[in-house]
Order: structure tokens, then sequence, then C-alpha cells
């Protein structure tokens, strides 16, 4: 196989180069020439103490490395593939309570319960009122524009209705949704110097969701009510959840579920606005491929890892026991293996087997249906309200080690110039 030639130092995870640009020319240049290649890092500078991680880059490998748990762990140094040099262990380790950085039969217990709240009797029931709710937002976004017509996209549109959402799923009252979004961006944001957050305020803040979660699960064991809170949390020791098991579960929703979301759609919105064609496509006939061709095109989560739990091979190298695997999702949506021209934005394509909500397995994305319904909700109400939004500048992107991330995006719902 032949070496690649990237740039002394050049690091996937590198906060400052996902602040910058999502890497496809190297991520191509991977798939070509060394499909699974080790990148060597400074000693703990993800947080784990060891010497780098496998870039693992075709999307037949990622699939290949999240259905089979039992060769690579989850819940061994986690999912999250980088955090700092500041983070301790102990601060790692107790993020092994997320489902997410789970491995069966724990997580296979964990799961069980919580969809029972992702049933598709339990989301196709929360359409009505997602629908007034996007539409409500997109109109008060029009209402709230600056007198030349421009608005933020990220903060007055694409935040509100994951956040709605989740608040909707789990009986979080309406007027809390701010402080989920608030302890949510600290714990995703740690990264990014313009918002200042240290590991120590993420960790704080997600003990605040904990916290929240906590009460809520105790006052509906209490007073029980129509929501999935009542649900998964009656009846403690009989197949329901813990109260801090449920809280661990509102961290991973908070995350998972309104970072992510939230992400796509803001992607989704820059991807139609330079890409006109599309969006007039979309306004005439609102195709139902749109949504999972978003996610595709966005990857909001460029990268999550796990630990090999034995010596063994992947794509033609030796992996360890021990060692880091990262899953880069955006590189495996983009393999011309597997997708007809994929750096084309193209809203009609099927089938789209595409790696964004998770490569298959016990990871796969829960709420997926529920996040395919909050993005063409948005996207009708959007194309009915804002026909004519128009891009006023280039995102601003968030530094993250493994997000791909949206600050900003500066629209005008006012004709050209």
């Amino acid at each position: 196989m032949r070496c690649p030639h990237l740039p002394e130092g050049f690091d996937f995870t590198d906060p400052d180069l996902l602040q910058d640009r999502v890497p496809h020319p190297e991520f191509a240049l991977m798939r070509e020439t060394a499909p699974v290649w080790w990148c060597t890092q400074p000693p703990n500078i993800s947080g784990f103490g060891d010497e780098g991680y496998w870039v693992v880059t075709r999307h037949a490998d990622v699939k290949y490395v999240s259905t089979h748990p039992e060769l690579f762990s989850s819940n061994t140094n986690t999912a999250v593939i980088r955090f700092n040099e500041t983070i301790s262990r102990d601060q790692i380790d107790v993020q092994k309570l997320i489902m997410l950085n789970m491995d069966p039969p724990e997580h296979t217990r964990v799961r069980q319960i919580v969809q029972r709240g992702f049933t598709p009797r339990a989301v196709r029931s929360l359409e009505a009122a997602l629908r007034s709710r996007a539409r409500s937002i997109v109109e008060t976004a029009l209402a709230s524009a600056d007198a030349d017509g421009s608005f933020d996209f990220v903060t007055n549109i694409a935040v509100e209705l994951p956040l709605q959402a989740i608040a909707e799923l789990i009986g979080v009252p309406q007027d809390d949704r701010s402080k989920i979004f608030d302890w949510s961006n600290k714990m995703a944001a740690y990264d990014d110097p313009e918002y200042a957050i240290t590991e120590e305020v993420g960790a704080e803040a997600a003990m605040e969701i904990v916290a929240y979660s906590m009460n809520l699960a105790a006052a509906r064991k209490e007073c029980p009510a129509k929501d999935i809170v009542s649900q998964l949390v009656a009846a403690e020791g009989e197949g329901n959840l813990s109260s801090d098991e449920f809280g661990f579960f509102v961290i991973l929703l908070a995350v998972a579920g309104n970072e992510t979301t939230r992400n796509a759609i803001s992607h989704g919105m820059h991807a139609f606005l330079t890409h006109p064609e599309q969006w007039e496509l979309y306004k005439r006939a609102r195709p139902k491929t749109t949504a999972e061709e978003i996610v595709r095109w966005a990857t909001p989560v460029v990268s999550f890892q796990r630990t090999a739990t034995q010596d063994l091979e992947l794509g033609g190298q030796r992996i360890r026991k021990g060692e880091r695997v990262g899953l880069f999702y955006s590189s495996a949506n983009n393999d011309p293996e597997v997708f007809d021209s994929p750096e084309t934005f193209d809203i009609t394509r099927d089938p789209n087997p595409h790696l964004g909500f998770g490569g298959g397995g016990p990871h796969f994305c829960l709420g997926k249906s529920l996040a395919v319904m909050e993005i063409d909700l948005i996207f009708n109400a959007i194309a009915d309200v804002l026909p004519d939004l128009r891009l006023l500048e280039d995102p601003r992107r968030l530094r993250s080690a493994w997000l791909n991330g949206i600050k900003q995006l500066q629209v005008s719902v006012t004709p050209g110039p």
C-alpha cells in the first residue's frame, strides 16, 4: 500500500482544521492509499495518554467496525475521539454512564427501555405539534428580521425545532428549553475559544442536565403524566430507568438529538443557498429523499471512535488490543465506491446508504425518524414562508474535534442587488 502524502503532524481531529473545513481532499487520499492509517499524536493531547489512533475512512470499514461491538468497544475510552489535555481520566470515565458510551449487554438493556419513546407511533404523535411549531419558528424569524431583512439562520431557525422537539418528547416545559440549549452548547463546544468554555465548565453543564432531569423524573414518579418521562421512570426496578440513568439519557438527547439536527438544518440551508437549482427543485417537488441527502451532505458528526478489544486486522493493518479506532463518517459518506458523484448535493439521491446516523449495529441512531421528520418539517416551512431566502456571507464554523458545526449563517429575506 502506498504511503499517503500528508503534511507533517496532520491530524484529522485537529479542532483548528475542522473550524476551517472538513478535510475532504485528505479523506479521498486516505480512501485510495491508506484506508486504515495510523495518526500519531503528542502524548495526552486527546486526553487518553496514548500515542494516537487509527483513521478509518472507507464506508465498508466504518460499517464493519460499527457492527462488531465485540471487537470494537464504545465503553473502553468512550465514543468521543478527542477531548483535550486538561481532562482527567475520571472525567472521561464518568461519561461511560451515557448510552452512547456503553457496550452490550448493558447498552442493550438501556436501549430497550428508551426506545419506547421512539416507536413509529410515538414519533408520529409529535408530527402535528412539530409542524405547527416549525411554521411558527419560521414566521417569527421573518417578523424579527433586521430592518435590512437580515438575520442569523442558526439562532433564529435551526436551533429552535430540535430543542422544541426534545421538550415535546420528554415533557420538558418549553420555558426551560433555553437551559437545555445552553447546557448542551457548553458540553459540546469546549474546543471553541469564542465560548471560553473549559472541560470543567462542560462537566458542570452535564451535571446541571443530570440534576434537572433527575428532578423531572422524581416529579413524574410522584405524579405521572402522558409523556416519555413517565413511561421510562415509572416503577423503577421493573424494566425502567433509574433517575440517574434518565439524567444521562437526557444528556445524550441534548447533544445527539439537539446539536446534530441543528447542524444538519444549518448545513442543509447553506447547501440549498449555494445550489439554487436544488432549492428550486425542493420548492417545486418537495422530494421525500431530501432529509437523507441533507444528513449525508452535512454529516454533523465527523467522527466517533471505538477501542479494539483484541488484536485484529482491519483494512490490511494490524490493530492491537487497546488501540483507538476513529470512524470518519464524513469520509464514508463521500466514498465513491458507494455513492455516485458524492461531491454533488442531490436531494433526489436514492438509494442513499449514508452513515450519518451511524454505521448500523447497536449504536445506530435511535432518533433517526424524529430527526428526519424535523428536517422535513422545517424546510417545508421555510419553502412556504421564506422561498426567496438568500445567503449574505459564508458560515462561521464551530471549532471542534469531531462536530461539523455552524455557529452563524447570515441570510436575508430581501431580494439581492
